[in-house]
């Protein structure tokens, strides 16, 4: 799509919004049920798509790109007009026979840039939210998913006009015409470095956003955890999709009195979940494309394998992979793996993992298996992230009563159920004055008043 068909689809919306058609609670109602009818007339075709761009076995795609997106339509529908209720809250002693209110206003017309490692769920899902607040969308899935994108846009074309909801496809051309437009709120999905570009942007027109990146995720093993379901549960997190899960546990601290023993039942885990292995497994997804392929193979130079390790360039295979002897100043280490690549590392201290994760870029998630609620008190309050799970991995993610968002290097905002609804709406802020009483005090010339002034302000303290 040229940059004259992206301004133009743009000013449809403009248009449509104004129109105020958007903003009425029954047809965002109708609309949401609508995106769900769609979604639920399309799955074949999109685990079609979801398995042609990264081999996602109907399980997982189901669940992690289908399924979950339809608690977030159904607490949608159920609670959107609670949601954008006006509010009355108090009013201060200083405005009295005055009214406070809070108006909740969509903001418009929004731009939401979808990723490629759930290129369907985290493209929908806050749609979903954008929608049930009143605004019209324009939608940019990753063109490095050009399968699931192709699908994006024929359900979204096919079930809303474009004044009210456009997919647009294409690559960095498409991107950086849409981002060099003005729109009245952008979420972005994705890396570090693009939310970076995203964000620059957006500062151009100031825009506001929400950036929903990555970063590298600790999970941490101590002494106390039960090292059965700590080992499911992590590799279950980890190799979902191969891996490349923006809050995927991304490296692993075990306490040294349990290393070689967790390590044993991990490589069991690794095994049982695999039977026969990974690369004949109908449940194990493949690397999305070559560049990446290269970009996590360079990370296995450095380290000991100590199991898995296999790979095949031609079907973009790695194995689910754990990598011993790694260090700070290795590349795996600094950059976020996004892959079946995992470094373990061993701790004594507890304070020891808290210092290493706090003199880092801030995580979008964080694990710690223990069943001592004092260290699970220490961990979460002296670490910063922006969410994780005790004694689990990854499953925060699909709730639709939790907020999910990154800080710091990690992002910025949040969504799901509530909070994406307000991600997506303006809170206006309304004091409704009384016609029967005014004050005269506040008006010049002020004259000798300061000190009453001050008296007054020492009353109603």
């Amino acid at each position: 799509m040229n940059t004259q068909s992206i301004k133009e689809i743009i000013q449809k919306q403009r248009k449509y919004f104004l129109s105020g058609e958007a903003r009425d609670i029954a047809f965002r109602i109708r609309s949401l049920k609508a995106l769900e009818g769609a979604i639920r007339g399309n799955e074949d075709r999109i685990m079609d798509a979801l398995y042609k761009d990264l081999h996602k076995s109907g399980f997982e795609s189901y669940a992690s790109e289908i399924g979950i997106i339809y608690p977030e339509i159904d607490v949608a529908i159920r609670h959107v007009r609670r949601w954008a209720r006006t509010e009355r809250v108090s009013t201060p002693v200083i405005h009295f026979l005055s009214r406070s209110y809070v108006h909740k206003q969509p903001y418009g017309t929004v731009l939401i840039i979808g990723p490629w490692n759930y290129p369907f769920q985290l493209t929908i899902s806050p749609l979903v939210a954008a929608l049930a607040a009143g605004n019209t969308a324009v939608v940019k899935p990753s063109e490095i998913s050009p399968h699931t994108s192709a699908v994006i846009a024929e359900i979204l074309g096919e079930t809303f006009p474009e004044h009210y909801v456009a997919a647009v496809e294409g690559g960095i051309e498409a991107s950086q015409s849409l981002l060099a437009e003005r729109f009245d709120y952008i979420f972005f999905t994705g890396g570090t470095a693009v939310g970076k570009v995203v964000m620059e942007a957006a500062a151009k027109h100031l825009t506001p956003v929400t950036l929903e990146l990555g970063g590298k995720s600790p999970t941490i093993v101590d002494r106390d955890a039960n090292l059965t379901l700590a080992a499911r549960r992590i590799a279950w997190g980890k190799f979902f999709n191969a891996g490349q899960t923006c809050l995927a546990p991304d490296y692993l601290f075990v306490h040294r009195d349990v290393k070689e023993r967790f390590i044993t039942v991990l490589k069991s885990t690794i095994d049982a979940f695999y039977p026969g292995g990974a690369k004949s497994s109908p449940d194990y997804a493949r690397i999305i494309n070559a560049r990446h392929f290269s970009r996590l193979e360079g990370l296995m130079d450095r380290g000991t394998i100590l199991h898995g390790g296999e790979r095949d360039p031609d079907t973009l295979f790695i194995s689910p992979t754990l990598i011993g002897d790694v260090s700070p100043d290795h590349a795996i280490m600094k950059e976020e793996i996004f892959g079946p690549l995992f470094p373990v590392m061993e701790f004594d201290r507890l304070d020891e993992v808290i210092s290493f994760i706090n003199e880092r870029p801030r995580p979008l998630a964080l694990y710690y298996f223990s069943g001592n609620r004092s260290s699970q008190r220490k961990i979460l309050s002296e670490t910063v992230s922006g969410g994780g799970c005790i004694n689990d991995t990854v499953s925060h993610v699909g709730s639709t009563t939790l907020p999910f968002g990154g800080v710091g290097d990690s992002g910025m905002g949040s969504y799901h159920g509530k909070a994406g609804f307000d991600t997506f709406t303006h809170r206006k802020s309304i004091l409704v004055r009384s016609n029967l009483f005014d004050l005269a005090l506040r008006y010049p010339p002020y004259g000798t008043r300061l000190s009453l002034l001050k008296r007054l302000f020492r009353l109603i303290a």
